[in-house]
């Protein structure tokens, strides 16, 4: 890492070729409006969020999600709203159907 950089690679996108590919060029102005996208192992895009420009995206919330697929992708098992690891996950199958409620707690955020 160069002093003052990024640690990791930066890119430029004028024209807005990759943008317009993932839905998020904006033409008009000329520039790709706020995306990001999971893409797990295998080129399969899992997650995505645009937000306009004037609207944060959240980092904490991207690395939950992020640890959310990796458990998924290596368990099998279904991360409920707001998991965090260590935290209980629902194991699909015909005995969940029509009882996730029971087995879905979630904290409130509010």
């Amino acid at each position: 890492m160069v002093d003052g950089g990024v640690p990791f690679p930066m890119v430029s996108d004028q024209g807005g070729r990759v943008g317009t590919v993932y839905g998020v060029y904006d033409e008009a102005a000329g520039v790709n409006i706020r995306g990001r996208f999971l893409i797990d192992p295998d080129g399969v895009i899992q997650a995505m969020e645009v937000l306009t420009p004037a609207v944060g995206r959240n980092v904490s919330e991207l690395i939950r999600q992020l640890k959310a697929f990796q458990h998924v992708r290596e368990t099998g098992e279904a991360t409920p709203s707001g998991w965090q690891p260590g935290k209980p996950t629902l194991k699909p199958g015909p005995d969940l159907v029509g009882k996730v409620w029971e087995a879905w707690k979630t904290e409130s955020a509010f």
